[in-house]
């Protein structure tokens, strides 16, 4: 009953913060005590409280805290970092397993996003792979009370975009497509502020910026623009965003241009499709990753309506049959061939066409096709 009577006071009253603040601490922790008992009651209303008043303690002034202990002093250090150390390792397990089934997530990410602004709760966060378990939970949703904690969630990974020990971490479980997919699919303006503010943060660290052009960030951020915000931050972040894509696709070397191109699956006659160079500079590459552009391509034969996307695939295709030495048989065995003669009675002329190039070249094999050129 205690922690349900103090905590409106703690989280309203200033004064009472600076109270507690003063009070000598008992030798055991009592806080961290009532954290791991078993009524979830007690544990929620013990994470909130420590929770806000460790967010609320005076900061120190030349050195000096106001009841009057040293900020280097080694006992109240301890006592400190103790505190928030446990508190860390209580919020870890309920992500991993939640003390009670629906109040225990929601409950330890809104103290996260409170807490992480002490630097030792973000170290100490990220060493015990707390950022994992964040990603995990950053997913479209629909009801009230999942975008409140998908919004929380997100605030808390955007405070760790500024932390560059959290940013390794980010990089490793693929947070970009979930925050993606989110952005795209959310009608809440408070929850696409905060992830493209953390998208805004992350696109110039590591290999952020370019994974974001890859996934096709730059047509997001144009949608998005096209929107009805009234958030100012929001509109600016979205304008940063863009230039820095900007800056991003300037620096991709040609072939990233063409995987970007055709893994958003928007084929044009760029000048590269039909340069010789780059066929033969690039060619090893269309093996990364189990052939995967070559797939694409194959599957943009299956899937597009659109006559010009159509045809650059078939012509792309041929161009790999001609200067890879395994070609004929690799875009056989991934069964390209059929799609491809289906689209030889295509209405689209210049899909007619390039198709019939392909076949050609599938055929007669690298030793002849220079004779098909045109």
């Amino acid at each position: 009953m205690y922690c349900l009577d103090i905590q409106p006071a703690i989280s309203n009253s200033s004064c009472f913060n600076n109270f507690i603040h003063k009070l000598p601490r008992p030798s055991e922790c009592m806080d961290q005590v009532l954290l791991w008992r078993g009524n979830w009651f007690t544990q929620e209303k013990s994470c909130k409280i420590l929770s806000l008043i460790v967010s609320a303690r005076p900061s120190s002034q030349n050195g000096v805290y106001e009841n009057g202990g040293a900020s280097n002093s080694k006992s109240k250090l301890n006592s400190i970092d103790d505190v928030l150390k446990g508190l860390v390792d209580w919020l870890c397990a309920q992500l991993k397993k939640p003390s009670h089934p629906t109040r225990g997530i929601p409950t330890a990410i809104s103290c996260l996003a409170t807490l992480l602004k002490e630097p030792l709760v973000r170290s100490s966060f990220v060493q015990a792979d707390g950022v994992k378990l964040l990603v995990q939970l950053i997913y479209p949703v629909s009801t009230q009370q999942s975008i409140q904690l998908l919004y929380e969630t997100c605030l808390c990974v955007w405070i760790l975009s500024y932390y560059e020990p959290a940013v390794e971490y980010l990089e490793t479980p693929r947070i970009l497509p979930r925050l993606l997919e989110v952005v795209k699919n959310s009608t809440k303006e408070k929850v696409v502020r905060v992830c493209v503010l953390t998208l805004k943060n992350l696109h110039s660290k590591g290999a952020f910026g370019a994974e974001m052009v890859g996934l096709g960030l730059p047509q997001i951020v144009q949608s998005l623009k096209a929107q009805a915000w009234s958030d100012e931050d929001l509109l600016e972040a979205l304008n940063q965003l863009e230039e820095g894509l900007k800056d991003n696709i300037k620096k991709l070397s040609s072939f990233d241009k063409y995987k970007q191109e055709v893994l958003l699956g928007h084929l044009d006659w760029s000048p590269m499709h039909k340069d010789p160079n780059f066929w033969r500079e690039n060619i090893t590459k269309f093996e990364e990753s189990d052939f995967q552009i070559l797939r694409v391509l194959i599957t943009i034969l299956d899937n597009s309506s659109d006559p010009r996307a159509l045809a650059v695939a078939c012509y792309d295709l041929s161009q790999f049959i001609q200067y890879h030495p395994a070609g004929r048989i690799i875009v056989t065995d991934l069964k390209a061939k059929e799609r491809v003669m289906k689209l030889m009675n295509h209405e689209n002329a210049d899909v007619t066409k390039n198709a019939l190039l392909c076949i050609q070249r599938l055929f007669l094999g690298a030793k002849y096709a220079s004779f098909l050129q045109g």
